[in-house]
Formats: structure tokens, C-alpha cells, sequence
């Protein structure tokens, strides 16, 4: 596979991003009556408009992907035990600890206010914004991580290991993490939305990119697939990023401009709680000697959460309009430039690890070495000069 180079449309990203989520806001608020129509178009919570657009960001990596990678990553479990340890020993309970600070002590007086939930009680706001946030946190991401991976330049085939264990173990631990942390005795797991999201997100793209990649060299060869179908298909995965930015941020652009405050306080614990999680998986990848490719996706499947579920689970627990439904969409609104970030310092800090191979100026071995050199014979002239 030839190496990965970013093109002058992935190297501006940033700029790109912030545009569309400008667009996106500004169409959720002087045309919300489409933003609103969009946003009914949903089977379990799911939104099909955004389905399809995740379709198109993760088939061009899901045909990339060579199988043989992702059978030699099943050989290999430290990065998946360290993905499992984060998501569900630490996160669930370091997203509660800062929620609460910061939602529940800090910024308590500057979120006022009380509503009724879906059940009847009524309960503060910001009690619900905490509820929100740890729907949040017990919710890590089975889908958007695939193309963090990719930013990053991360072994797509031990990702897409990683995905699929993290399908599975949510089934499992979703809901008893969740009705701990919430205190609710019998909280209702989505379980439509939790199978249909990663039946669209995950599983369709993945068949599809199989089997065409299959059919593909069969029929062209290896040399056409790399070098032109590729080259072709490149671009497919920002531009839906950026159309699912647009819709993302319309379908709630009224909400952004009329509680800019109370979005701006709930963004605080969740930012500090990505940035933490990054961090610390970062970090222990680098004590456990992972190779770069395998640490930079471990530390984002557990820095980035699964959206779709999160928001599910408010709305059937506290009603659409609760709190606890807008922290999650919060967190939807935040994720994609936080994390953007976060793969911007995966790249710059990849030559921390051993065996990278990134075609980026840091990451050369005789760079580095001439680098290093050069710095001492740098000093000892100035001294002399002197």
C-alpha cells in the first residue's frame, strides 16, 4: 500500500470544518423547517440523512483496509485490553467525577433552573446535565473513530478489531454501568439503536468495502486499485465528514443560538474529560511499547463516544427536550473539533514511538539523527564565537 499523504484539501481540514459547522448553524436557523424535516427522517433514533453521509466516510476506509492486517491484529491483544480497560474501568467514572464538579459545584449557580423528565419528577437542570454527560461517557464510539484512525494514520485493520469488541462489549455492559451511575434501577437500554447504528455505520460499509476491493483486483489488479481507484476515492471520506458536520450542527442550530452559555458550561467537563481519556490511553500505550499506528487509534476509540446511543438513551429516559437530551447533543457538537485536534497531535507526536514509519519530516531516521547532531556542533560554535 502505497504511504499516506495528505492532499491539500485534508491539510486545510481545520478551516473546512469550522465553515461547515458556520453553515451548519446558520442554516439550522434561518431555514430550520428543512434542518427539521432532515432530522424526522430517522429509524431508532438514527438519523437516515447522517447514515447515509457515515456510509460515504467510512466505505473509502473500510476498502483500504486489507484483511490479512485485521487477522494479524486479532494476534496482537494489548492494544484491544488496554481499548477495554479505558472505556469501561476508567472513563464511565472519570466522566461522573468531572461532571459533577464542574456541573454539580462550579458552574452549579450559573445553570439554574428546574424540569419535569419524561418520568414525571421534577429534578435542577444541571442534575440533568450531569445525567447527559454519563450517557455520554458509558457510549464509547464504534464508528467516527474508523475515520480518526485514518486522519492519524493508525493501523485501520487493528481499528477496525477494536470497533468490532467495542459493538459486542456495550451489549453487555451499557446498561449496568449506566443504571449505576444514573441510579436508576431499570434503565432502559436502546437496543434498536444500538444494533442499527453499528449495522449501518459499521457493518454495511464494511461488507461493501470487502467485497468490492475483492472484485476489484480480481478484475483490474493490484497496481490499478492502489493507484487510481484509490486516488479517486480519497476525498469521498472528508466530504461526507464535512456534509455530516453541516447536517449535525443545522438540526440543531437554533438550540446552539438560543443557550450559547449553558452549551458553552456542559462543553467544559466534556472537553476536559476527552482530552483526559486521550492522555491517559496515549500514555499508557506508550508504557505497554505499542507501536504508533496501534496507540493512536487506542487512545481515540476511547476519547470519542457513540453519539447515536447516548442521545437515544436521554430522550427514552428523560424525554427529547430534558437536560440530559441536550448534554448529549453537546457532546455531538464538540466531539469533531476536539478530536480533529487530538489527531493533529497524534501526528506531531508520533515519533514518541518506537518504529514509526509516517511519511512526515519528524518521523525520518536520519532527520532525527541529523537533528540531534547538529544541535551540540550548534552550541559548541556559539560558544567559541563568544
Amino acid at each position: 500500500m502505497p504511504e499516506k499523504k495528505l492532499s491539500s484539501f485534508e491539510k486545510y481540514l481545520t478551516l473546512w470544518v469550522f465553515s461547515c459547522i458556520v453553515a451548519g448553524i446558520l442554516l439550522g436557523r434561518f431555514a430550520s423547517e428543512f434542518a427539521l424535516k432532515l432530522d424526522s427522517w430517522s429509524v431508532y433514533q438514527v438519523s437516515i440523512p447522517i447514515a447515509v453521509c457515515l456510509f460515504f466516510m467510512m466505505y473509502p476506509i473500510m476498502v483500504k483496509i486489507d484483511f490479512a492486517e485485521v487477522i494479524q491484529a486479532g494476534k496482537t491483544p494489548k492494544p484491544v485490553l488496554l481499548t477495554l480497560f479505558v472505556n469501561w474501568v476508567i472513563k464511565p467514572f472519570t466522566m461522573y467525577a468531572i461532571a459533577t464538579f464542574f456541573l454539580g459545584f462550579l458552574f452549579k449557580n450559573l445553570l439554574p433552573g428546574v424540569e419535569i423528565v419524561k418520568s414525571g419528577q421534577q429534578v435542577e437542570l444541571w442534575r440533568s446535565y450531569i445525567s447527559g454527560c454519563i450517557l455520554l461517557g458509558i457510549a464509547p464510539c464504534t464508528a467516527m473513530v474508523l475515520m480518526w484512525g485514518y486522519l492519524a494514520q493508525g493501523n485501520d485493520g487493528h481499528t477496525l478489531v477494536m470497533v468490532a469488541i467495542n459493538s459486542l462489549t456495550m451489549l453487555f455492559f451499557y446498561g449496568p454501568l449506566g443504571g449505576f451511575l444514573l441510579g436508576v434501577n431499570a434503565m432502559p437500554i436502546p437496543w434498536e439503536t444500538i444494533l442499527f447504528s453499528v449495522l449501518i455505520y459499521v457493518a454495511l460499509p464494511l461488507v461493501a468495502g470487502y467485497f468490492s476491493r475483492k472484485v476489484i483486483i480480481e478484475v483490474k489488479g493490484v497496481d490499478w486499485f492502489e493507484n487510481k481507484f484509490l486516488h479517486y476515492l480519497t476525498p469521498v471520506s472528508i466530504s461526507a465528514l464535512l456534509i455530516t458536520l453541516v447536517l449535525l450542527f443545522s438540526f440543531k442550530g437554533e438550540l446552539i443560538i438560543n443557550n450559547p452559555l449553558t452549551i458553552l458550561w456542559i462543553s467544559v467537563p466534556l472537553f476536559i474529560q476527552t482530552v483526559f481519556i486521550f492522555g491517559l490511553s496515549y500514555g499508557l500505550a506508550k508504557l505497554l511499547n505499542l507501536p504508533y499506528k496501534d496507540a493512536a487509534p487506542s487512545a481515540m476509540i476511547g476519547a470519542s463516544n457513540h453519539f447515536e446511543v447516548a442521545i437515544a438513551t436521554a430522550a427514552m429516559l428523560f424525554g427529547l427536550s430534558s437536560g440530559a437530551a441536550l448534554a448529549t447533543v453537546v457532546g455531538v457538537l464538540i466531539e469533531v473539533p476536539v478530536m480533529l485536534g487530538l489527531v493533529a497531535f497524534c501526528r506531531h507526536t508520533c515519533h514518541w514511538f518506537e518504529g514509526c514509519d509516517l511519511n512526515l519530516p519528524h518521523c525520518k531516521p536520519d532527520l532525527v539523527h541529523l537533528r540531534d547532531s547538529v544541535r551540540p556542533i550548534r552550541y559548541q560554535t556559539l560558544n567559541n564565537n563568544s
